[in-house]
């Protein structure tokens, strides 16, 4: 694995993500907090963490890793579009993935990183209902499948811990 920029991410996340005021008056204007993170926001994270830039098209986020972001506990969304989606399936077996689990106040933040060939099995599982999804005279446009929170969990090296705000994992930043 290349070196992880963690202070530098974490900077971004104190400046960009955890957004305290803004939290407080989406509440007192009774809007949600939850959501209110763009997942271009995690990807920019990622991208920070990692040291690679965005791709620019369709595929991975980054060069070499796939950027997916939850709120605690839920399950990671993937989803794939009916020109493209069988190409960034395989593309899927063999970059890193990077899993962000956030609180919905955004002051517990847990990052794993699992490696493409770990993931391999489920994606080549979703490849025969993925060609399915698009055959036929109406092809969907889109589908979408999960990686459970659990799996994630337990497969998942942790890279970074973020709990009340404070960076917890890596006791010394590695940059």
């Amino acid at each position: 694995m290349a070196e992880l920029h963690v202070q530098a991410a974490f900077e971004y996340y104190n400046q960009h993500i955890n957004r305290q005021e803004r939290f407080k008056l989406l509440k007192e204007h009774k809007f949600s907090i939850t959501g209110s993170v763009h997942s271009v926001d995690w990807e920019l994270f990622g991208s920070i963490l990692t040291g690679e830039s965005g791709k620019s098209g369709y595929g991975s986020d980054l060069g070499t890793y796939e950027i997916k972001s939850a709120v605690e506990r839920a399950s990671f969304e993937y989803q794939y579009h009916l020109h493209g989606g069988q190409a960034k399936l395989k593309e899927d077996m063999l970059v890193n993935h990077i899993f962000i689990s956030y609180s919905t106040n955004y002051a517990n933040v847990n990052v794993r990183l699992i490696e493409g060939a770990t993931l391999a099995p489920i994606f080549q599982e979703w490849e025969p209902r993925l060609i399915e999804n698009y055959a036929g005279a109406k092809p969907r446009q889109r589908f979408r499948k999960s990686i459970p929170y659990g799996f994630v969990a337990k497969s998942g090296a942790i890279i970074m811990t973020i709990e009340n705000h404070l960076l917890i994992f890596p006791p010394t930043p590695l940059y």
